[in-house]
C-alpha cells in the first residue's frame, strides 16, 4: 500500500496494483480498475515514485523470504 493525501490534507492507504491511470491536469487524479477516482496534493512524479519504492519494497521481502529467489534472479 501506498500512502497518499486528499485534498483536505487526511491520508489514506491505496493499493498501487488497483491504480489504472495516474494524470495531473493540474490536480494529480488516480483513476482505480473499478472506475473510482481519487484527488490527491501528491504531484504525479511523486506518486510514481512512491509505486516504485512499493514494488522494490516487495521484491526485497520476497528475495529476503526466500534466497533462492534472488539466485534464480541472478541466474546462478
Amino acid at each position: 500500500m501506498i500512502l497518499v493525501t486528499k485534498l483536505n490534507n487526511s491520508q489514506f492507504a491505496v493499493n498501487p496494483d488497483l491504480i489504472e491511470r495516474i494524470t495531473s491536469d493540474p490536480d494529480t487524479t488516480l483513476a482505480m480498475v473499478d472506475g473510482v477516482r481519487f484527488i490527491v496534493r501528491e504531484p504525479l512524479d511523486e506518486v510514481i515514485d512512491l509505486i516504485t519504492d512499493y514494488r522494490a519494497r516487495v521484491l526485497a521481502a520476497a528475495y529476503q523470504q526466500n534466497p533462492a529467489l534472488l539466485a534464480a534472479a541472478k541466474g546462478e
